[in-house]
């Protein structure tokens, strides 16, 4: 087996700050604790998790923007700390927002920039950069000022921008955050065929979970700082919910606690509301039996019901709120 693209072991990261006006007190603050985990060269590789958890700390060590306060991480086989050099030149980054470009220069001007910034010699850089506004439709608009650009066409073009040097890893940040599902859907399939075309490994965070299940070979959850899971969007999904989920809408008459009861002999039961009613859904992965059991029975108190397949978003509210 080869080098992998990304390791880490035991790694831990903590912030540390005082508080106080006239006697200041020492806190320390961990954002990662003992993270470990191995992702393989041409792999999509999504990480998840609550707003705190650690995601963007472990994205910007493994970028060399912040060092470990313990254990060890690797890309491309040099550690962070002793070989970021080395790991520089071979990889890049796109993070959520519209930061990183130069609104004022023209969409070629600025691969062009930084093309020069990567040291891409100047031949080479003339075809990469045609060759990248192709890729990301941005071609017909290679002259046009950035700054008249839509949110969805910088995005592109910031992904355009990260692929300057033909990194053989990619660290992509809520890149989709913010676009609308049009533009959010045309980067998914330029993410896609990035990997396919030129076997570049990608660490992609989100939190669209629809998008990490079409994308992501695997996925880490990431919860106050821990991987809390680490499997397949499938396998996550059928350990935390089943393969389904049977959603009773329940009328006004219904006694919820009886009817938890009764469904939980099936699987996990979460209370919700849609519309202004309550829902039961049931996660499970005996749908028919449920059913079957239903309709004998003919309890009161249920206006209707649907079953659907579950979702990893399902499998993620579960993971998060039973933390």
């Amino acid at each position: 087996m080869g080098t992998p693209a990304i390791e880490v072991q035991g790694l831990t990261r903590e912030y540390r700050t005082s508080t106080g006006l006239l006697r200041r007190t020492a806190r320390v603050i961990p954002a990662l604790r003992g993270i470990t985990l191995t992702v393989e060269p041409g792999e999509i590789f999504g990480l998840v998790g609550p707003n705190g958890a650690g995601k963007t700390t472990l994205i910007k060590i493994l970028t060399t923007l912040l060092l470990p306060t313990s254990g060890q991480a690797r890309v491309l086989g040099y550690d962070v700390v002793s070989g970021h050099r080395r790991i520089r030149r071979s990889i890049n980054f796109v993070y959520g927002g519209e930061r990183g470009l130069y609104w004022r220069l023209s969409a070629e001007d600025n691969l062009r920039y930084f093309a020069d910034l990567y040291q891409v010699p100047l031949r080479e850089a003339n075809g990469r950069v045609r060759e990248l506004l192709e890729l990301v439709g941005l071609d017909d608009r290679r002259q046009e000022r950035v700054e008249g650009f839509s949110k969805g066409m910088k995005q592109r073009l910031h992904l355009a921008k990260s692929l300057i040097n033909r990194p053989r890893v990619l660290f992509l940040d809520e890149p989709s955050i913010g676009l609308d599902p049009v533009a959010a859907r045309q980067l998914r399939v330029l993410v896609e065929r990035v990997r396919s075309e030129s076997g570049t490994t990608i660490l992609l965070t989100s939190h669209y979970m629809w998008e990490m299940e079409t994308l992501s070979d695997r996925i880490a959850v990431l919860i106050d700082g821990s991987i809390r899971h680490l499997d397949s969007p499938q396998g996550l999904r059928l350990a935390a919910v089943g393969s389904h989920v049977v959603e009773l809408v329940l009328g006004d008459d219904a006694r919820e606690e009886t009817l938890r009861a009764w469904a939980g002999r099936f699987g996990q039961v979460v209370s919700a509301t849609a519309s202004g009613r309550r829902l039961l859904q049931v996660h499970t992965s005996r749908p028919d039996e449920l059913n079957a059991d239903l309709a004998t029975r003919k309890l009161s108190g249920i206006a209707h019901f649907a079953t659907r397949d579950s979702q990893l978003e399902d499998a993620y509210v579960l993971m998060v709120e039973g933390a």
